[in-house]
């Protein structure tokens, strides 16, 4: 064995070695396959198309920022109840304690939490929007997002607000337990007093949606709008496959596959779902100043 300070001399790269590293350290992050059909775009010519795929319309995730800034006037939104917080009442750990995961979501997310609450605009007719984060934890629903969730529903009751909900979820959130499930039901029951001020609700579903979220609200909508080839379901294809020992048909649970069953009422391209909001708030009477 070597001692300590014995002075080792590492191999220094080649000019050739050099190029090769600092092309692969340009060329990071320049360009985005499609996970539709593998196609390659540039970065930043996806973004500018809202993460649409101009060879196939595949539809990529998008960050709550970019759906404020598709969806809102001047991209603007009241938050509300952000200072509700999450705990760890069952102590949970699954190789990383369930408090260290919720902060590496924040700090990959800049949120505070698997799903945003608010007042906004959408061509003037002012709404209460909510949208779930897919990001943080799978845009699961633990205590935090079921709270909110109820409070989005409470207050635009209170205020007589039509509602506008983007979905993207992997369901209930398994490190907080029996009290992750129990918001399915808190938050579909402040959804059954909001019926009473009879203004709309449009629940759009974004991909995966599934879970106890696709349990939950988000089929409940007067409206049900959905991203064309969207995921949406309780459990997957390949579970669904395995309990049953059978064959799915193709495309199951996919949007177009919803829409033909009359699980949802319309698919609506991301180009299009603003115009078609606002369509929808004005027929239904959700519009006010």
């Amino acid at each position: 064995m070597l001692p300590s300070s014995f002075p080792v001399s590492l191999p220094e790269r080649t000019p050739a070695q050099s190029t090769s590293a600092e092309k692969r350290s340009v060329g990071k992050g320049l360009f985005r396959k499609c996970s539709g059909c593998g196609a390659l775009s540039t970065a930043e010519e996806l973004k500018a198309r809202w993460h649409v795929c101009p060879a196939c319309g595949h539809h990529h995730q998008m960050s709550p920022r970019e759906w404020r800034a598709l969806l809102l006037d001047e991209a603007k939104l009241e938050l509300w109840d952000e200072h509700i917080q999450p705990a760890d009442p069952l102590k949970f750990e699954d190789g990383k304690p369930y408090e260290e995961r919720i902060q590496r979501a924040r700090s990959a997310t800049q949120a505070s939490e698997g799903i945003e609450i608010g007042s906004a605009r959408i061509e003037g007719c002012r709404v209460a929007y909510g949208c779930f984060i897919f990001g943080f934890m799978g845009g699961s629903m633990g205590s935090v997002v079921g709270e909110r969730l109820t409070r989005l529903f409470e207050r635009a009751t209170s205020e007589r607000l039509p509602v506008v909900l983007l979905h993207a979820s992997g369901g209930a959130r398994m490190q907080e337990g029996i009290l992750s499930l129990m918001q399915m039901a808190k938050s579909v029951s402040a959804l059954r007093r909001y019926r009473e001020v009879r203004k709309p609700f449009v629940s759009v579903l974004l991909h995966p949606t599934t879970g106890g979220v696709a349990a939950s609200t988000a089929f409940l909508g007067d409206v049900n709008l959905v991203e064309p080839r969207a995921l949406v379901g309780f459990a997957g294809p390949r579970v669904i496959e395995s309990t049953l020992r059978t064959t799915l048909p193709e495309g199951f649970q996919r949007a177009e596959f919803l829409l033909a069953h009359g699980m949802v009422d319309r698919i609506v391209p991301r180009l299009e779902l603003r115009p078609t909001l606002r369509t929808l708030l004005t027929h239904l009477g959700g519009a006010s100043a």
